[in-house]
Parts: C-alpha cells; structure tokens; sequence
C-alpha cells in the first residue's frame, strides 16, 4: 500500500470513521503477527501481542507523524510491545520460523541446479538470519525484508544511524562467516 493511501485512511479514521483502520490492519497484520511469533514462539501469544499491538496503534494514531511511513511506527508499536513481554518473562525466547517467512525447498525436474543451489543458499541464509540474537535479527529483517530505510532501522529500533548500520552489517557478516564456515565443512 503506498504511504499516500495510508495517511488517506489514517485522516478517515482520525475525523471520526473507525472502519477504514481495518484496511491497515489487513495491509499489516502478517507483518506484526511475524514479529510477534519470533519473540514468543507461541502462536496463541503472538496473536494476542499483534491484536494489542493494532489497538495500541488505534490508540495513538494522533500521535503519528504523517510526513512518515505509517509501516516504520507501527512496527515501532509492536516491537516494544514484544520487548515489554520478553521484559516480563525474563528470558530470551526460542525463535521458530513463521508460515509467511520460511523458505521452503521444493525441487521438481523443471529446476536448474544453479536454481536449486540458489534455493540451498537462500533457505541457509535464512536459518542463519532466524538464528542470530534480537538485535541483528530484528535489524536485517527490517533492512531486507521489509525494505526499510537505515534511518527508518534505527528509529525502530531506538539505537543510532550508526547503531543501525552497524547492526546490519555485523548482521550480515555473522551471516556470511556462518555461510563460509558451512561450505568449508562440505
């Protein structure tokens, strides 16, 4: 959905129609839902955290700052929804892969071996992105697959441009020396 639609809908909902919001969440749930499934690796929690997260956004949506993306602060939202709950447990929770995020290998007789090698890769570097702590996870998702600005990774996140940078290429290099280190053993 483009950020012109978004503030569209978000002037709706702020002059007093609530229907519209239905919109963003059907644009973002997956996402939010997402997030929430790597902190708790408890589906019946994580849909209970994404709920609260969209009712939050509700919340606060005269609060958002319309000259930005309304992704980036939702996300914003959620994130520290899911950090409050890890805060709560006092520990760190095992990461599982979500529907809507795992790569999946099918190979068939159509696929070229520098296809399926291709897929090989992807489906590794995938394991080794879910298998790095919160900090650089959360960073390289939000650079790659949610395709946010450093700018955008750092607000988030709440560290510094620096941070954010910093973040997503100590990220990728633990990606690539667990990659190396892989293909070395084979």
């Amino acid at each position: 959905m483009n950020s012109d639609r978004e503030k569209d809908i978000i002037n709706k909902v702020l002059k007093g129609d609530p229907d519209p919001f239905g919109v963003l969440v059907r644009e973002h749930q997956r996402a939010i839902y997402s997030l929430m499934l790597r902190y708790t690796g408890n589906a019946d929690e994580a849909s209970d955290l994404a709920q609260e997260a969209f009712i939050k956004a509700y919340g606060k949506l005269e609060s958002f700052d319309k000259s930005k993306r309304f992704f980036p602060w939702l996300y914003t939202l959620a994130l520290n929804i899911a950090r409050d709950w890890i805060r709560k447990r006092g520990r760190e929770q095992k990461v599982i892969v979500p529907e809507s995020m795992d790569i999946n290998y099918h190979p068939d007789d159509s696929t070229s071996q520098s296809q399926t090698d291709k897929q090989l890769d992807g489906a590794k570097a995938f394991d080794t992105i879910m298998g790095l702590g919160h900090k650089y996870r959360e960073a390289l998702i939000l650079r790659f697959k949610y395709g946010f600005s450093f700018k955008e990774v750092a607000s988030t996140l709440e560290i510094s441009l620096s941070g954010a940078k910093m973040r997503v290429r100590r990220g990728l290099d633990m990606v690539k020396d667990s990659l190396m280190e892989d293909n070395d053993e084979q």
